[in-house]
């Protein structure tokens, strides 16, 4: 009996702790989306907003906004591999060769943008790219009409620049995590730099890469802000769609079918970044920071 009331009390324990979360994942998260599928079968109503009905026409009309499906499948991967390829070196660099010391201090200034608004930060990136900025001070060299603003080169930039910690920091974390053993058995053993590299050090961060990557992809998928300042409306995402949806046409239907879409693409990517992470360094399972 005293084994049972000792289960019994380690259970609610365990019930009282989990019951705020899964309150407020279920008011915040699940009950809201459950709304947008509701709303995703639904029609728009004459004067706007939703209207009860059970259609997949929403669904089938999403061709209609292919153009910010196509902006967003590709400039969100080739963003995402943009920031890799400057956030590996730096966090490999900070993990593996800084000096302890310095170590905080480094990170700290990697973090210290969060502490600035992203809506600031893009303009002052609206200044830069503008006419003003760097194509005023290469009119004086002779270049002449040199458009950088309201290009998807602008919101590439925009991109690295706004998500760079985000990917740099999972990197780290698993770097600082490596056995430098390991190095230095690969190094013994007669293996060349970039073949410890690859076969070691690559392979063994790839759980902090694939984190980084998933979620850079998962932000960018639904980013509204930087193509909109920087792209100046002609590089169309689909976070630009929804709001165009749900606050100006008020077609909140069509717009619920692309926010379950958008989610669906969401899992996908999580879902192939955990089996490329267990596939190529053993990891069960990505790991979150």
């Amino acid at each position: 009996m005293r084994m049972h009331g000792s289960a019994f009390r380690h259970k609610l324990l365990t019930v009282l702790l989990l019951a705020p979360a899964t309150v407020w994942l279920v008011v915040f998260l699940v009950l809201p989306f459950v709304a947008i599928v509701v709303f995703s079968v639904g029609e728009r109503a004459p004067e706007g907003g939703y209207q009860a009905a059970f259609t997949m026409a929403q669904y089938a009309n999403l061709p209609a906004r292919a153009t910010a499906f196509w902006n967003t499948l590709i400039l969100a991967p080739v963003g995402a591999f943009a920031c890799l390829l400057v956030a590996y070196p730096v966090a490999y660099y900070l993990a593996l060769r800084a000096p302890e010391r310095w170590r905080l201090i480094l990170l700290a200034l990697i973090v210290i943008p969060f502490w600035t608004s992203l809506l600031m930060r893009t303009y002052a990136w609206m200044y830069i790219l503008g006419g003003r900025g760097i194509p005023a001070l290469l009119s004086y060299i002779g270049i002449e009409d040199l458009r950088l603003i309201n290009t998807p080169g602008a919101v590439l930039l925009g991109i690295v620049y706004g998500y760079l910690p985000l990917m740099i920091l999972p990197i780290y974390v698993s770097l600082e995590r490596l056995d430098r053993r390991l190095l230095e058995a690969s190094a013994d053993l007669g293996a060349k730099p970039l073949s410890t590299f690859v076969g070691v050090t690559l392979r063994l961060s790839l759980p902090g890469v694939m984190t980084g990557l998933s979620l850079v992809m998962i932000l960018l998928l639904g980013e509204y802000l930087i193509p909109s300042l920087l792209g100046g409306g002609k590089v169309f995402f689909i976070g630009n769609a929804l709001v165009d949806l749900f606050l100006q046409s008020r077609n909140w239907p069509f717009g619920s079918a692309i926010a379950v879409t958008l989610v669906f693409v969401s899992v996908v990517v999580l879902i192939i970044a955990n089996r490329v992470s267990t596939r190529f360094s053993g990891a069960r399972q990505v790991d979150l920071i």
